[in-house]
């Protein structure tokens, strides 16, 4: 019975996913891209063809026996990216933990070494084959022997058999030699015949089927010129030939029989992935993986599911898990509880534990501290029972954040296994992921997860912490991150209450104006199309009303934003289509999105606060992003006339900080101008203009203004010339001019610029004046696009960084507030640097002074903070 043979080109499946995929770092650095799209490839073979033999062939070095037919044979390739060549050693060591053999072979390539291989095994019947990206490997295409050629991405190939070849490039594969000898290959610096490609190479063959025949009745060859170039060049095609045959007996010390696969150690593959950052292909090696499972070779664990909670469960300090598989805790059933403390590992119901007295009596009594992985959601999934948990003293994501702001994954295992601690499996490892995400039929398999999970939380606290306190971090997570965490619950829970028929309403309006937009487009065009179709509008717009083009894309006319905005001045219905857009995307992402998020039993929406999310620390809004309703357009603004506060004869109240990260920034960097003129109540850009232009503060115009209000923003958020040049529609020399001048009248703030880098380059990190901490890996990086943003980043992190621990602290601050006075008035969203709060009309008096009093005290600053408030029927009355 034939076996299946399978001869992997290395080197050329590396370049081409190094080439395929962007930069990808794991939590150490190392470069991964090209490791990651290779393993995919190999993944998806081990799939599909579940080969009986296969290798891994590299190429030895720079030079081979080629170099001594022709000196400069791949003379002409670029250095390999030092990006690349570091992954190398990374993709050996994937190979070992899939247990897959790899070869190279000094002064041979891969090429021969596959060639040999190849043919050794086509000769024993074996079926075989090729994987590669590099086209002379079409030689060896035989009834035994198929290639198969990557064509975009990595697992994307052609696989070429006789038959297939000849359709695709109407040659032999006997006679790809030949071809390559004729056309040449820059990418080889093979010379072949300059002038020839490969439609006329094709042509020859087809005429005279071999490279010798053709030289022997070179007199039958039609047109003179190319006849000159065929016989000036005829050594150069000879030796071409040469350098491009694969020598098919080289002398390797592997042969087919010592290439065998049988498989992989699902552990060891598992590790691996684990290590390199590659969470996602997890599922992949639990299912098709062969050898001892993860899940068998996790330590024992004990685990009690209790059916009634007895007060003797609990010592005073638990860690606690309330296990959700879906994303989305507001709606997602709660699958187990586990209770994890020095004497017991228990779990048990959400129905169990709310009906027992002594569970709820713990869970609210805040003397007694409980250990949680992410406060927020355990208080949501609590208080959706009628649960409100007190005493949390731990949050291991906040934590986990704190410590790594730059990871994106911040799950228990992960953690975990971050921290050398494997006894727990990925939730994908349990449940599956995406589509295929379930609980599975074995309760006991669900609960012992969960046990795992709690077991290691209360393991990993005192190391983290320890941690914390070594960055001088712990009193930001204690003090600040995990009491807004139970406060942000709270408001989720809480909700804002919308008026769904005024989005309707708006939605009706809205159909009503995109309709008058288009037709007035159609009128502009002197015809109707597809307005949404760019294959249709380029026409329109650069062929018939004669737009001059800016930019082409593989299709056609390139008509997006940024090309359209430059052309705005230049005919009216660019700023239609520009509207029609921003119409269309209000009604479909915030109208129709909007209504499709209206909690069902409370009319209201729910949003999601993510709070271990951004590297400055700023929270950002998910299901629905309430931070990004677009408020430029007023139909933009108008929306937020759906959102109205729940009781009847309450307001909404809005208070929002003025400048606060300007402020920061004048504390920050002790620039005596800037704080000065806050103190004394300038307008800031007024007196940004007066210094930059060199005029009176009485003389400064309205674009004097808006182009120091540009730099005064662009500096907080480490704008370039070019940026600048954007934003303000001016050249990059007159935008440099703008910033120099802009640091020479407020030195401290050029000081504090530089200092800002020069920390980040010595420490590796930049901090917030409450030791929030960026790590910048890239700040010493020779790439200058990596180190220029590094270096931007270095100093706008601690500004923005600094003014989100501000809000955050006031939000405290103000919850602590409202509770002592007994106000009814409540805190619904925050919204970048403004809280909006809902409360009774008879408590707005006392509110606007209340509000300002906390927010404008919470932090002291060398300059002052100052709140503007208001309130209205609707979120857009109280602006």
């Amino acid at each position: 019975m034939a076996e299946k043979v399978v001869l992997i080109d290395g080197n050329s499946i590396a370049y081409r996913a190094f080439f395929a995929l962007p930069l990808l770092n794991n939590d150490k650095g190392v470069y991964t891209n090209a490791v990651y799209g290779f393993t995919t490839m190999l993944l998806k073979i081990l799939e599909e063809d579940q080969p009986d033999h296969l290798l891994v062939a590299f190429d030895a070095g720079k030079t081979t026996f080629r170099h001594e037919t022709y000196q400069e044979y791949k003379g002409g390739r670029q250095k390999t990216p030092s990006e690349l060549s570091e992954q190398f050693p990374v993709l050996k060591e994937l190979l070992d933990a899939f247990g897959v053999k790899y070869y190279q072979l000094p002064n041979y390539e891969a090429d021969d070494i596959i060639g040999t291989l190849a043919t050794q095994a086509g000769e024993k019947g074996h079926e075989v084959k090729v994987i590669s990206g590099d086209k002379d490997l079409l030689q060896l295409v035989n009834d035994q022997i198929t290639v198969s050629l990557t064509k975009k991405g990595i697992t994307n190939v052609d696989t070429y058999t006789p038959s297939f070849l000849m359709e695709k490039m109407e040659v032999r594969a006997d006679q790809i030699i030949d071809l390559k000898a004729l056309m040449g290959d820059n990418s080889d610096n093979i010379p072949g015949v300059p002038g020839v490609g490969e439609k006329t190479a094709v042509k020859l063959l087809k005429q005279f089927d071999t490279l010798e025949n053709l030289y022997e009745n070179l007199d039958e060859v039609s047109g003179k010129k190319l006849k000159e170039k065929l016989e000036t060049n005829r050594g150069n095609a000879f030796m071409s030939q040469q350098l491009v045959t694969i020598e098919r007996n080289a002398p390797i010390d592997v042969s087919v029989d010592t290439i065998g696969y049988e498989g992989y150690q699902t552990q060891q593959v598992s590790g691996f992935f684990k290590e390199l950052g590659f969470q996602s292909l997890l599922p992949r090696i639990q299912e098709g993986g062969e050898g001892e499972s993860v899940a068998e070779s996790l330590p024992d664990i004990d685990v009690k599911v209790v059916e009634e909670v007895t007060p003797d469960l609990f010592t005073g300090g638990e860690a606690l898990v309330v296990e959700m598989l879906y994303e989305n805790y507001h709606t997602a059933p709660v699958e187990g509880i586990a209770i994890v403390n020095e004497d017991s590992k228990v779990v048990l119901s959400m129905e169990n534990a709310v009906k027992s007295e002594a569970f709820v009596s713990w869970a609210e009594d805040a003397s007694k501290e409980k250990w949680v992985f992410d406060a927020k959601q355990t208080a949501v999934a609590l208080m959706r029972h009628g649960v409100d948990i007190k005493g949390i003293s731990f949050d291991l994501l906040l934590a986990s954040y704190l410590l790594n702001p730059s990871e994106n994954n911040h799950d228990i295992p992960a953690i975990a296994h971050r921290m050398g601690e494997t006894a727990v499996q990925y939730d994908e490892e349990v449940y599956g992921k995406g589509a295929k995400m379930k609980r599975p039929e074995d309760d006991q398999v669900v609960y012992e997860h969960i046990v795992r999970k709690a077991a290691t939380l209360y393991k990993l606290k005192g190391n983290m912490e320890e941690q914390l306190k070594a960055n001088e971090q712990y009193e930001l997570l204690v003090e600040l991150e995990m009491p807004l965490a139970v406060i942000l619950g709270r408001m989720e829970h809480r909700g804002v209450s919308v008026d769904v028929s005024r989005l309707q309403e708006m939605g009706a309006e809205l159909e009503e104006r995109l309709n008058k937009v288009e037709q007035e487009v159609y009128e502009l065009a002197g015809e109707e199309f597809n307005l949404n179709s760019p294959k249709q509008l380029g026409p329109i717009l650069f062929e018939k009303l004669d737009l001059p083009v800016i930019k082409k894309t593989k299709t056609g006319y390139s008509t997006s934003a940024d090309v359209l905005e430059q052309l705005e001045d230049q005919h009216e219905i660019i700023s239609k289509i520009l509207l029609n857009r921003q119409l269309s995307k209000l009604k479909s992402t915030y109208i129709e999105g909007l209504l499709k998020v209206v909690h069902e039993d409370t009319g209201k929406i729910h949003t999601r606060f993510n709070q271990a999310l951004t590297q400055t620390g700023r929270l950002s809004s998910t299901d629905p992003n309430l931070q990004n309703i677009p408020i430029r357009l007023e139909e933009g603004r108008k929306i937020r006339q759906a959102f109205i506060p729940s009781r009847e004869g309450w307001v909404m109240f809005a208070s929002d900080y003025s400048q606060i990260e300007l402020r920061v920034l004048a504390h920050i960097a002790g620039d005596e101008k800037l704080i000065e003129a806050f103190r004394e109540d300038k307008d800031i850009h007024t007196q940004t203009a007066s210094e930059v232009f060199g005029v009176p503060a009485s003389d400064v115009t309205g674009e004097m203004r808006r182009q120091a209000k540009a730099v005064n923003f662009g500096i907080v958020y480490g704008i370039s010339d070019y940026g600048l040049s954007q934003s303000l529609g001016i050249s990059r020399k007159e935008a440099q001019a703008f910033i120099d001048k802009y640091l020479e009248s407020y030195p401290g703030v050029k000081t504090y610029m530089e200092e800002s880098v020069r920390e980040a380059k010595e420490t590796g990190y930049v901090r917030t004046f409450m030791n929030r901490r960026r790590y910048l890996p890239d700040i010493t990086s020779r790439n200058f696009n990596k180190r220029s943003f590094a270096e931007r980043t270095a100093m706008n992190t601690p500004i923005q960084g600094s003014a989100a621990d501000v809000i955050k602290k006031a939000m405290i601050d103000l919850e602590e507030k409202l509770q002592e006075e007994k106000m009814e008035a409540r805190v619904l969203l925050q919204v970048h640097d403004e809280l909006i709060i809902e409360a009774p009309e008879a408590e707005i008096k006392k509110l606007e002074t209340l509000v300002a009093d906390v927010m404008e005290n919470t932090v002291e600053l060398d300059v002052p903070l100052k709140v503007d408030s208001s309130y209205g029927n609707t979120w857009y009355d109280a602006k």
